[in-house]
């Protein structure tokens, strides 16, 4: 026997059935820090188990068929969302565990599992909680409405766990003892100095959010700005802070599509912070095209997005049908750095100056925001209710443990716009030779 079982003498129903599943699937699985609890309290482990790190808690008999019936990541978080299970402990130790189920699980498995599950009751309550969008993918009208889905939750929510800057991106740490209030602010300033900003020159952030980015380069290096977004709640939050932090005459917060900015002047400087995981792997010459064409020459564009580390199979599957781009970022389209490059430079003109990983930076990044979610589970729950607790803490959990290990990573890339007349510089306004002055 594989697992030991602490079982009442008459189990109630459904029990046996449940622990003869658990058995076969997570058997084999290597590590034995973790356990199972059921809805009336039997526990199973595996036979001479460590001390558990998480225990998964069914909370009802139906509650494996919710979670495997059939087997998906999304099929899992919709349960989890459901509260047809809860995880205690270490969460992280979970995800490792659903991991093993995808790598190891072949046909016949699936099979096997299929018929044990189909004996236990299912739940005619069950229900599929992910957002539904019609219309063109991609399309302006379509954008608008997937990034209104998520960023215009509600800016009371989002003040609850980021920063008091509102940065909803990856911060930069320079220790890991470093709160998420200071990594913000380096992450601004380094994105700045990456930049080279001069006092007077004109700059552009697509995908401003809140506007802290603008506001600390207008403050800090002299520039006047333009900021856009698709989201209506961050632009109605982004002009009072512009207003409080008086730079409201070199700052400028627009509700714009980034393919409608107009290119009747340039600007010195361009910025991205994760807004290319938007805009879709058909729309990235358009993306880079675009900003190619606001971009003076002499100029750089700091693109700052989140990249997969896959084959294009599983990039492919994963962005249409998985967990992030179901109940978290619909459309969202995220790309091998790669392809991302390729398109920026062979295809649109673009000269890769600086290319820098901050994978661990948002593994930290993420682990904040979760602890500070979870800080605030009572007002979030009062606010948007348990369901969309649930979504959001694992939401952070997976981002998390995805940079962790190493499945996702995210990158500054520095593209330089060369003279139209040739050659890659002018000497009198060449970049410097090195990066030096970034980290003065």
């Amino acid at each position: 026997m594989s697992s030991s079982k602490k079982v009442s003498a008459a189990p109630a129903p459904y029990v046996q059935q449940t622990l003869n599943f658990l058995d076969s699937l997570f058997g084999s699985y290597p590590r034995s820090d973790f356990a199972f609890r059921l809805w009336e309290g039997t526990i199973w482990q595996k036979a001479n188990a460590e001390a558990a790190r998480f225990t998964i808690v069914l909370n009802h008999p139906a509650a494996l068929r919710r979670m495997f019936l059939p087997p998906s990541d999304t099929r899992l978080a919709n349960a989890y969302m459901l509260a047809d299970f809860d995880i205690e402990g270490e969460a992280g130790g979970a995800l490792n565990l659903g991991q093993h189920l995808w790598q190891s699980w072949r046909w016949r498995d699936l099979i096997r599992s299929g018929v044990q599950l189909v004996m236990l009751p299912s739940n005619a309550s069950a229900t599929d909680v992910s957002p539904q969008f019609s219309g063109t993918v991609h399309s302006a009208d379509r954008d608008k409405r997937a990034i209104q889905y998520h960023y215009d939750v509600s800016n009371e929510f989002y003040k609850l766990w980021l920063d008091e800057r509102m940065v909803y991106s990856c911060a930069y740490f320079k220790s890991a003892s470093d709160t998420i209030e200071d990594a913000q602010v380096q992450k601004l300033d380094h994105i700045c100095k990456k930049l080279r900003l001069q006092k007077g020159e004109r700059i552009l952030d697509i995908g401003c959010g809140w506007g802290a980015l603008v506001i600390h380069a207008v403050k800090h290096y002299g520039v006047t700005a333009l900021g856009v977004t698709l989201s209506e709640k961050q632009v109605e939050l982004a002009r009072k802070r512009v207003q409080a932090a008086g730079v409201s005459e070199s700052c400028e917060i627009e509700l714009l599509d980034y393919r409608a900015i107009d290119e009747s002047k340039e600007f010195d400087k361009i910025v991205s912070v994760g807004m290319v995981e938007h805009v879709g792997r058909s729309n990235l010459k358009v993306y880079f095209e675009k900003a190619y064409r606001l971009l003076r020459p002499g100029g750089v564009f700091l693109n700052h997005g989140i990249t997969l580390l896959h084959d294009k199979f599983t990039t492919e599957r994963q962005m249409k049908n998985g967990f992030f781009a179901k109940y978290i970022f619909p459309d969202g389209d995220i790309q091998p750095l790669t392809y991302i490059l390729k398109v920026a430079t062979s295809e649109t003109k673009f000269e890769i100056r600086d290319v820098e990983s901050l994978r661990e930076h948002y593994a930290m990044t993420l682990k904040c925001w979760q602890e500070r979610l979870e800080k605030h589970e009572e007002q979030v729950v009062d606010m948007m209710g348990s369901r969309s607790y649930r979504l959001w803490r694992l939401y952070l959990l997976a981002a998390g443990w995805g940079f962790a290990n190493g499945l996702h990573s995210i990158y500054q890339t520095l593209l330089y716009k060369a003279y139209e007349e040739g050659g890659s510089v002018r000497t009198e306004e060449s970049l410097p030779l090195t990066r030096a002055d970034w980290y003065e």
